[in-house]
């Protein structure tokens, strides 16, 4: 199948599901369905006590990448996840943070 293919269909079931942009592009894009997965897999992993870091490994290979860096990299900026690790920070310091 071309890739233009797929970026048709995709655009198509786009137009058809009202998806907007909530970045900077014009559009959703297929690699944004895995960046939304990856973050919404790790939030679940967190909220069901799964120890995250080993499930990385496994995460990164079901995605494809060579690095277990590249998939913490899509973590970066999620308030969510950035929430929880505020907490966890807190909670590891003993509620000493004050600002």
């Amino acid at each position: 199948m071309k890739i233009s293919t797929v970026e048709d269909v995709f655009g198509s079931l786009r137009s058809q599901l009202g998806w907007v942009a909530r970045g900077d592009h014009p559009a959703p894009r297929i690699h944004d369905l895995r960046h939304s997965f990856i973050c919404r897999r790790v939030l679940l992993w967190y909220q069901q006590g799964v120890d995250v870091d080993n499930a990385m490994v496994m995460l990164s290979t079901y995605v494809g990448h060579a690095k277990v860096t590249d998939t913490y990299w899509y973590l970066t900026g999620i308030p969510e996840l950035m929430a929880i690790a505020a907490q966890r920070f807190e909670h590891f310091a003993g509620g000493a943070c004050h600002v």
